[in-house]
């Protein structure tokens, strides 16, 4: 479909509305736990940059997104995104 719309997500730290392919995705499984970029669940989105990923630490944004507790370890492999490349995986 050549003129199709970009589908626009909000992040949860700035507001700002991007198209989902320029953020992180983090889900809350059904299964329980938590996942990122890949699986079905409630979502949150954020900017890959560090005063998104800080503003979501500070304020605690993920977990009011998601509805649940998120935990440190989550936000520390997104920290380490932001320290490599930034990229998401690819998929396997």
């Amino acid at each position: 479909m050549a003129g199709s719309r970009p589908v626009l997500r909000r992040c949860v730290a700035c507001r700002s509305l991007r198209d989902r392919s320029q953020l992180w995705r983090v889900i809350r499984l059904a299964a329980g736990g938590i996942a990122l970029d890949q699986g079905m669940g409630r979502s949150a989105y954020l900017c890959p940059c560090r005063s998104c990923l800080e503003e979501a630490r500070r304020r605690r944004r993920l977990g009011r997104a998601l509805r649940c507790a998120v935990d440190e370890a989550v936000l520390s492999e997104l920290e380490a995104r932001l320290e490599g490349d930034g990229q998401r995986p690819s998929p396997s």
